[in-house]
């Protein structure tokens, strides 16, 4: 809210104190459900996913080292990539996944399928309305309608809606309706070793030497089964240095300048023992980074020359060094995941909520609405925090003013003798530790709870004063809590999300306590006009 900064300026120098300890009146108090940490869950940044943080990271650390990004050929001919593997072809393409298509029948149009459209269109059907379903369908055949625009095109043709030609393919064409996919020659890239040959050939004298490239994006590999190092589809950071003076040093090199941008500093090569057919005899090597809280050596890339029997399928006379690194892999070892499934899809194989979301779904349920309802809550909370233990029977007015048209006070009572005007857990907070939701006060015993958990910042006290004044502005005379055994018990209601987390994970919800707060509403009068 504004203040007048003149009037501050004169009262300051009459009385600084007061004026400084006046601060907080001009501070607007938020509802209770737009407190933090609720807040948070209206604000929050959305968090990113580990596998494209990853990815971003080589994307700049490539760059930084001097590579041009491309995007290569994800769909690769299986000429091509018995081109590049040679007699290691049937292997490579035993793991390659093949594309396939609906084929697209030639569909005649005899009297008896004129006789049943005209059955579903209740009318007979002109010759030039046959005419035009019939080049629709030759059209169709050609290629030149996609399968999409097909009922569309039917319908314009015959003059009817989609839903009536959907019926009529259904019943008068079923051999669009039980098409089965034919295989094609084409796979989808399975080593971006595949896309290498294919876009070097293409930019090979256009681009003067050495060419450095790099691309990070999808492969796809036909697994029996997916399981903790191995996905059917994953990411490739690779590059390639096209070059007459490329040798393996080019590879180590690049090897240790990328890793090391990653806080790797320990990086060994081993000559792999797999000998791909494309690369040069003696070149093909592994890379491995020493895991320090594993305390283990763990591979993360290979590198190779490619070979000229390869090279020479594509024109390319110059040897090219290519090196290529998981990215799944990499991402287990920077966020010390041990099954790939996990990192990559979270989603179905665990379920984290954190002490502050859990927090943000614990909420007062009923609330005042009014300003005047908004006055009677914070003055229940007041009379609380001030009169708590005294011995009744008692009563403080809380809230004298009007409200939704009559006039109206609001007391803090306790008739019974020999006790105090509030139960010892109405100052209990609501808090999330380990898990876990509890409702305990702020003292020294429960003190760890406050400083390693998530208080909400809703006591007891609160949402029974927002319960009362909620009631009160409906019309409601009485409002009283006795002992809490329950949320609900204390007008607090906790996300099913969340309840269901605490439930999977045998952690607890606990929020009990004797409170024991009545407040009497007591109409004075009508307001008149």
């Amino acid at each position: 809210m504004k203040f007048d900064t003149e009037r501050i300026k004169e009262e300051i120098c009459k009385d600084f104190e007061r004026v400084w300890l006046e601060g907080s009146s001009y501070i607007e108090e938020k509802g209770l459900n737009e407190r933090f940490p609720r807040s948070v869950m209206r604000e929050r940044v959305g968090r990113s996913h580990p596998v494209f943080d990853t990815v971003q990271r080589l994307r700049e650390a490539y760059l930084r080292m001097g590579f041009e990004e491309v995007v290569n050929p994800v769909f690769v001919s299986e000429e091509d990539v018995r081109k590049q593997f040679w007699k290691e072809s049937l292997a490579v393409l035993d793991r390659c996944y093949y594309l396939a298509g609906l084929p697209r029948p030639d569909i005649g149009i005899s009297e008896e399928r004129i006789t049943a459209i005209e059955r579903h269109l209740g009318k007979t059907l002109r010759a030039d309305e046959i005419e035009a379903l019939r080049s629709t369908l030759h059209r169709y055949k050609r290629g030149e309608i996609d399968g999409d625009d097909l009922l569309n095109e039917i319908s314009a043709s015959l003059n009817v809606s989609d839903a009536v030609v959907a019926a009529i393919i259904d019943d008068v064409f079923p051999e669009m309706v039980e098409l089965s996919p034919v295989a094609t020659s084409m796979t989808l890239r399975s080593h971006m070793t595949s896309g290498w040959f294919i876009t070097l050939k293409a930019l090979w004298g256009k681009k003067p030497t050495p060419i450095k490239l790099f691309s990070v994006d999808r492969c796809f590999r036909r697994e029996q089964r997916e399981g903790e190092t191995r996905l059917r589809s994953y990411h490739s950071a690779s590059c390639v240095i096209c070059d007459e003076h490329v040798s393996i040093d080019e590879g180590m090199d690049v090897a240790t300048r990328l890793l090391s941008q990653f806080g790797f500093t320990r990086i060994k090569f081993r000559e792999d023992e797999k000998r791909s057919k494309y690369y040069v005899p003696g070149t093909q090597t592994e890379v491995f980074c020493w895991h320090p809280r594993r305390k283990e050596w763990v591979e993360v890339a290979t590198f190779g020359i490619y070979s000229p029997t390869a090279l020479s399928q594509y024109d390319i006379p110059v040897p090219v060094m290519n090196f290529g690194l998981g990215v799944e892999r990499l991402a287990m070892i920077l966020y010390d995941v041990d099954d790939v499934r996990k990192l990559v899809f979270p989603q179905f194989h665990e379920w984290h909520l954190s002490d502050i979301e859990i927090a943000c779904m614990i909420r007062v349920e009923r609330t005042p609405v009014t300003k005047e309802g908004e006055q009677i809550a914070r003055g229940i909370v007041r009379i609380c925090e001030e009169h708590a233990n005294a011995q009744s029977p008692c009563e403080f007015l809380a809230f004298s003013g009007e409200i939704l048209g009559r006039r109206v006070d609001v007391y803090v009572v306790e008739r019974e003798e020999n006790t105090r005007l509030c139960g010892p857990a109405f100052l209990n907070e609501v808090v999330v530790y380990d898990g876990s939701i509890y409702a305990v006060p702020r003292d020294e015993k429960w003190k760890f709870m406050f400083e390693d958990g998530i208080s909400t910042n809703i006591r007891f006290v609160d949402a029974f004063a927002a319960l009362a004044a909620h009631e009160i502005e409906r019309g409601a005379s009485n409002v009283r809590v006795r002992i809490v055994r329950s949320a609900s018990d204390i007008n607090l209601r906790i996300d099913d999300v969340a309840v269901r987390y605490i439930t999977a994970k045998n952690r607890k919800i606990d929020i009990r306590g004797p409170v024991f707060i009545t407040v009497v509403a007591r109409c004075s009068s009508a307001v008149e006009d």
